[in-house]
C-alpha cells in the first residue's frame, strides 16, 4: 500500500480512474442497456461527479500535501455523501421507508383530456425509486454503490491521513 502513496498523483488519478467508471457504467446501462435511472440513481451520479471534481483537484495539488489532503478528504465527503443517498435508495427499493415526491410518478393536470395525458405520460421520461431493474446475487445497483462508495471513501480518507508532509510531485 506504501506503494500507492510513494507518487502523490497516484491516489487522486484512481480515485478519478474509479469515479469515470462508475459513470461511465451508470450512462451506459441507460443509453446502451435501456435502464433509465430515478431520481435518487441521478443523485448518486452527481456524487460520483463531485467525488471526481475532488479527486482531478487533489492531483492538479499534488506538490502541496495540504492542498492534496484537503481535496482529498473533501472527495472522501463525497463518497460519504454518496453513500447515504445509496443507503436511501436501497431503503426505498426494499420498501423500508418511502421515497422522496420525486420518486413517485409525475403529477398530472386535472383538467386535461385523454389525448394531453396521453402525450404527458409518453413524452416523460420516468422511473420509480422502489422498482429494482438490474440486480446481481440479489444486490441491486444502489446496494454496488454502498459497497464502491465505502470503499472509495475509505481509500480517500486513507490517502489524505497518510500523506506525508514532505512529499512533493
Amino acid at each position: 500500500m506504501e506503494l500507492l502513496l510513494r507518487n502523490p498523483r497516484t491516489m487522486p488519478a484512481l480515485l478519478a480512474a474509479a469515479c469515470l467508471g462508475a459513470l461511465g457504467t451508470a450512462f451506459a446501462s441507460q443509453y446502451w442497456g435501456g435502464l433509465y435511472p430515478c431520481v435518487l440513481c441521478v443523485y448518486q451520479r452527481y456524487a460520483y461527479g463531485v467525488a471526481l471534481g475532488f479527486a482531478v483537484l487533489a492531483f492538479l495539488l499534488a506538490g502541496s500535501a495540504t492542498g492534496r489532503r484537503l481535496a482529498l478528504i473533501g472527495s472522501g465527503l463525497a463518497f460519504v455523501g454518496g453513500s447515504a443517498i445509496a443507503v436511501f435508495h436501497v431503503g426505498v427499493e426494499q420498501k423500508w421507508w418511502q421515497g422522496t415526491a420525486e420518486c413517485h410518478a409525475p403529477a398530472l393536470p386535472d383538467n386535461a383530456t385523454v389525448e394531453q395525458l396521453r402525450e404527458i405520460l409518453l413524452n416523460q421520461p420516468f422511473a420509480p425509486c422502489d422498482k429494482v431493474p438490474w440486480e446481481l446475487f440479489g444486490i441491486s445497483m444502489a446496494g454496488f454503490n454502498i459497497l464502491a462508495y465505502a470503499v472509495l471513501a475509505a481509500l480517500s480518507f486513507w490517502a489524505a491521513f497518510s500523506t506525508s508532509k514532505g512529499a512533493q510531485a
